[in-house]
């Protein structure tokens, strides 16, 4: 392979914050066998700071990795226009040649009358019904998620409270009897080192959010732990632990 001209691995600032990055990153690729010889990965990219990050760091990491891998970037548009614009991640995906798809779903059709405009359950579910048989279609088993250490402390603690299962997000799952595997090679890197890195890389990109996603269940447990975090230092590290060490996870809204 050969690094585009206009990639951002050019710049050595950014190869120095993306070389921090990877550390862990690939902590997390080789404890749980995330990527293995030949893997074909599809990586869901909303367009946000979190999965354009991860999208950047497993496509350079090919370059020196001991494993070769193909991925692809896939992103799911709706018809509520959320998100990040096609024509701003196609300039970004060309500038790295990373080979994408764009997959279009309506969230309007087949929505209850009383919960239209906006459902968190029906569109995370629908998301991820096109993203998986997308990847499936297109022949990439594996689809890597951007979910970081932030979001696996979130996730055990929204299952604790509200579901009284103590379950977090796991670096590796097997869904649909094996036909697709979930990885999270984030699984170690905490929110903060990603806007640090996306900041300096450019990748903090203008979108159009969705007008609950400050309501969420999710968005309350973050709230809760930047706020036990000042009194518990080890709060984040220690509920890292007790995702790995629990069963597979149930993702709320």
């Amino acid at each position: 392979m050969k690094l585009p001209e206009r990639s951002l691995l050019n710049r050595p600032e950014i190869r120095k914050a993306a070389y921090f990055l990877l550390k862990k990153v690939n902590k997390a690729i080789r404890e749980h066998k995330l990527i293995e010889e030949g893997d074909r990965i599809a990586v869901a990219v909303s367009g946000g700071k979190d999965s354009l990050a991860l999208l950047h760091l497993l496509h350079w990491r090919r370059f020196f990795a001991p494993e070769h891998y193909e991925i692809i970037a896939i992103n799911v548009q709706n018809d509520y226009g959320f998100g990040v614009p096609k024509e701003v991640l196609e300039g970004i995906f060309q500038r790295e040649g990373i080979p994408y798809v764009f997959e279009h779903i309506s969230l309007k059709e087949g929505a209850k009358p009383d919960e239209e405009p906006l459902n968190c359950f029906w569109c995370s579910w629908n998301r991820r019904k096109a993203l998986f048989l997308t990847a499936y279609r297109l022949g990439y088993p594996k689809v890597a998620f951007a979910h970081h250490a932030d979001d696996v402390a979130a996730t055990f603690l929204l299952n604790l409270f509200f579901h009284g299962r103590p379950q977090g997000l796991k670096p590796k799952v097997s869904l649909f009897g094996g036909l697709i595997t979930i990885i999270r090679p984030l699984f170690y890197v905490e929110e903060k080192e990603i806007i640090s890195f996306a900041q300096k890389a450019g990748l903090m990109v203008e979108q159009n959010r969705c007008p609950r996603a400050a309501e969420t269940k999710r968005a309350r447990m973050n709230e809760l732990m930047r706020a036990l975090g000042k009194e518990i230092p080890s709060l984040k590290a220690n509920l890292l632990k007790a995702s790995e060490r629990g069963k597979d996870e149930e993702v709320g809204p």
